[in-house]
Order: C-alpha cells, then sequence, then structure tokens
C-alpha cells in the first residue's frame, strides 16, 4: 500500500498478534506512532491483545496507562478483558480480581470469565469460586462459567462440589457445548466431534492416529491424562484424548491431501494442553504445518514447535 491509515496499521497489527507475532505487532504499533498516525480504541486493543498472547505483562501495562495518560481513550471492556486475561494467565490471580474489581464500569461475565479460566490453569479453587459467583450475579446464564467450574472442581477431586454443579446445570436445563473442529478438503467442510464414529473415513482415521501416536511415544510423548476429568480407566483415558476431535480432523487432513500441504482446522473450543503437546510432534512427525484456529488465536505448529511458544 502507498498510503497507511489507521484501519490498515490496526488490522497488520492484530493479524500480527492472532498468529502469535507478538513482538511484530508492537513493532508495528510503535512505527504507526513514529509515523504520526494517532493510536485510536480499536488499535489499543490490538496492541494489548499482542501482549496478552505472548505473556508481556510489563509492556501490557505501559500501553494501558498511556490510553488515558497521552491519548484521553476511556478504557473498554475489550481492554480490561485483555489486561485481567494476561494478569491471569501469568499467574497473578490476585491483581487480576483486584484489577476487575476496580474497573470504571461494571465488569461484565466475560471480563469475570478469564480470570475464572485462569484460576482452572492454576488450580486455584478457592479463588475460582468467588469468581463464579460474580459471574452468576451478572450473567446467570454463563453456561461456560458453570461448566469451568465443574472442571475445576472434577480436577482438585473434590466431587460433592462437582456434582453440585452438575445438578445445578441440569435443574438449570443447561447443557455443555460439545468441542467441534472442522477442516476443508477438496472444498467441502467436515466437521468432527470428539469421539464421534459417523466418518465414512472413520476407520482409517483411527488407524492413522494409531500410527501416529507409536510414532509420537518414541519421541517421547506421554498422554496427559489429568485432561480427562472422567472417572474412568487409565486406558479409557488415553483413548479419549486420542480421540479429540482437532485430532480427528489432523488425522483426516493427513490421510486425505497430498504430503507436504499445510493442514488448517478451526476448533469452536480451546485447544487442551495434551492435544496441544501431541499437534506439536504430528507437526515434526509428518512434516507439515498444521494451522488450528482455537476460540481466541491462531497456533501454527512446525516442525513440533508452535507460533504461541506454549503460551496461550
Amino acid at each position: 500500500m502507498e498510503h497507511h491509515d489507521m484501519v490498515s496499521w490496526t488490522a497488520m497489527t492484530m493479524g500480527y498478534a492472532l498468529h502469535g507475532h507478538a513482538h511484530d505487532a508492537i513493532s508495528l504499533f510503535e512505527q504507526m506512532k513514529g509515523e504520526a498516525v494517532k493510536p485510536n480504541y480499536v488499535a489499543f486493543m490490538a496492541v494489548l491483545t499482542a501482549c496478552n498472547h505472548a505473556g508481556l505483562v510489563d509492556e501490557a501495562w505501559k500501553y494501558y496507562n498511556s490510553m488515558t495518560k497521552e491519548y484521553g481513550i476511556t478504557p473498554g471492556i475489550e481492554h480490561y478483558a485483555a489486561v485481567a486475561d494476561l494478569l491471569g494467565r501469568a499467574g497473578r490471580l490476585d491483581q487480576a480480581y483486584s484489577f476487575i474489581s476496580n474497573m470504571h464500569i461494571e465488569p461484565t461475565g466475560s471480563v469475570w470469565s478469564t480470570l475464572l479460566a485462569a484460576c482452572r490453569v492454576h488450580k486455584n479453587v478457592e479463588l475460582a469460586a468467588k469468581v463464579a459467583e460474580k459471574i452468576f450475579a451478572v450473567d446467570p446464564g454463563n453456561i461456560g462459567a458453570y461448566v469451568t467450574l465443574f472442571n475445576i472442581y472434577s480436577a482438585a477431586k473434590k466431587w460433592r462440589e462437582a456434582a453440585e454443579m452438575r445438578i445445578l446445570m441440569r435443574d438449570k436445563g443447561m447443557k455443555k457445548k460439545p468441542a467441534c473442529s472442522w477442516i476443508e478438503v477438496k472444498n467441502k467442510a467436515h466437521a468432527f466431534v470428539a469421539g464421534d464414529e459417523s466418518h465414512p473415513y472413520y476407520d482409517e482415521i483411527t488407524k492413522a492416529l494409531e500410527v501416529l501416536l507409536e510414532q509420537m511415544e518414541r519421541e517421547g510423548y506421554v498422554p496427559n491424562t489429568n485432561e480427562v476429568l472422567q472417572d474412568v480407566e487409565e486406558e479409557q483415558k488415553k483413548y479419549l484424548l486420542c480421540h479429540h476431535s482437532e485430532r480427528l480432523a489432523i488425522a483426516f487432513g493427513i490421510i486425505s491431501t497430498p504430503a507436504g500441504t499445510t493442514i488448517r482446522v478451526t476448533k469452536n473450543l480451546r485447544v487442551c494442553v495434551d492435544c496441544h503437546t501431541a499437534t506439536k510432534l504430528i507437526s515434526k512427525i509428518v512434516r507439515r504445518e498444521i494451522i488450528v484456529r482455537d476460540n481466541s488465536r491462531f497456533h501454527h505448529f512446525k516442525g513440533g514447535e508452535c507460533s504461541c511458544g506454549d503460551y496461550w
């Protein structure tokens, strides 16, 4: 482009941020300012998103504070959510709680939900219950919060509390949204749900996953069965992990496209830790780039590494 405007600068900054290139996003943001283009509300969303996805706490605070002090921009829900999410991911749970509690506008359920997700990652059950109450007060229909709190209790083996959450969800008529992944092959979209055996190529997909698992184990892969919260035998937990929706989609992509073809998968929920580890190894084994778009960002897997740097 011969001339750059706010829209083009911001679009590129957000693009870099979502694809895991945080430092490029920040560099672009600074370049924009250097060319006397004044950042606006959306531009700060983009640079804070970049900081969030790379765990750059100090840089995020710098940009967050400059919004009001240098540019007179009042932070909105999106800015608060990005900073709260960043603090939570970084393990600064109490600081995140204080930050949200002191927002100049009433926190929404979505802002509190970022902290609830962080409580799950950092296994802080006590704070999770406190945060969940905040969510239920402002957004009583937020099924994601009920599911997350149930998972937190289950992971902590607090079976009584988990059972109470399940009963509460049932009484409210709430149903957990199933994890689903999509891949397009030869101009046709294919959808996969964990454990779903209805796909016409399911047998071939299963065989491909078995071969990949053997190769992954030779590379040192050990299934993280802590990700499986069902009370089942260890072997069943391994089976459930290996048949998550994104793995079914990836395996189908491998057997349905020429060697070397980039595989692109979209998932409606966050990629779990075990599938993230597995996909890195699969990208190395099959020598392909695998791009997974989950509900928050793009993951570019290549040669055993991920663009997110294992921070997502």
